[in-house]
């Protein structure tokens, strides 16, 4: 028997009807899949989250300015937002990568400083990143998760922190999905009907105005320094044979592009949520991938991931934990 048919068989035979577990019993599969393995663990998960700002918001393509980037980043230090509280409740190791915020924080403070440069540029006069400043945020991603693997960690999440990101992630979407701007496009954190279309035209204009080849080279020109961080942190995640716990909109914007560089990514991945953000649904539709959670979140940081463990946890502990009918003395259905 293939691993997969011993998997299954062991599934199968745990004491319920056969599929009674629903989606659980997938996840399980795909795990001990992932480790190759009858008996999976969850070993010393993390949650990274990089941070950068993105020059298209002079543009006025968000709601909030981008000074909430790094005072959304004192909050991650100092504790008090959403992915501190889910990472808290589950036991993920925590850690914050400043990989391009516009602002200089004090030493003292528990951010990594990983600065590539002091935000993207604006997409609508010239790329968004240099193929060199691209290559040195992927390489922040990259380091970061063989940091964890190096400590035993078998599982990750990424989350990220830039107002503005929403509009990068639509373009990503739109080239390597060839999907249109317009259902790719949406509020963000918050904009109205007006405001949307507004987005929408000026990153058509911005769509139109390049012509990138290679997946490197779209991600550098319409991309984000924390988008390229996490589709560096996916790949090498993939390369030490991690599980991926995937978030919202902007996560599934980069491992849709690491998925362009290395389509086996895709195996590792768990897609925690479905995104309120408009697009994210079609994104994970063309990926083949049916979320675990529809909660109509849409708020970043991975913060689905992280409320996503849970989940995790239970497919791995009733595949190794929950008695089978042989051992239990119940009889099967003939």
């Amino acid at each position: 028997m293939t691993l997969k048919d011993q998997l299954q068989h062991k599934i199968d035979n745990k004491t319920k009807p056969l599929g009674s577990l629903g989606r659980l019993e997938k996840l399980a599969l795909q795990i001990g899949m992932v480790q190759n393995t009858l008996s999976p663990k969850i070993e010393k998960p993390a949650h990274l989250v990089f941070a950068a700002d993105h020059g298209l918001v002079d543009e006025g393509i968000s709601p909030y300015p981008k000074d909430v980037t790094w005072q959304m980043v004192m909050n991650f230090c100092a504790g008090g937002a959403s992915i501190n509280v889910f990472c808290r409740q589950n036991a993920m190791n925590l850690k914050v990568f400043d990989v391009g915020v516009d602002y200089d924080f004090p030493a003292e403070l528990p951010v990594i400083n990983a600065k590539v440069a002091n935000g993207s540029r604006n997409m609508r006069k010239e790329p968004a990143m240099t193929a060199e400043e691209c290559r040195a945020a992927m390489e922040v991603g990259v380091k970061a998760v063989r940091e964890e693997a190096a400590k035993g960690c078998n599982t990750i999440g990424c989350g990220e922190m830039g107002i503005g990101n929403t509009s990068p992630s639509s373009l990503l979407m739109h080239k390597f999905t060839g999907l249109s701007l317009e259902d790719c496009t949406g509020r963000g954190s918050g904009l109205n009907d007006e405001q949307v279309d507004r987005k929408t035209r000026i990153l058509q204009e911005i769509a139109a105005k390049y012509n990138p080849g290679t997946p490197e080279e779209v991600l550098a020109t319409f991309g984000g320094l924390e988008i390229a961080a996490m589709t560096g942190a996916y790949l090498e995640a993939k390369r030490q044979n991690m599980l991926i716990l995937i978030d919202g909109f902007i996560a599934t914007a980069a491992v849709l592009t690491a998925i362009q560089l290395d389509p086996a990514v895709k195996d590792n991945c768990v897609f925690c949520h479905g995104s309120d953000e408009k697009g994210h649904e079609l994104m994970l539709q063309y990926l083949g991938a049916k979320p675990l959670l529809q909660l109509g979140m849409r708020l970043g940081e991975g913060s689905g991931a992280a409320v996503a463990m849970p989940l995790v946890k239970s497919a791995v502990n009733f595949l190794n934990e929950m008695s089978s009918m042989d051992d239990a003395g119940v009889s099967n259905k003939d």
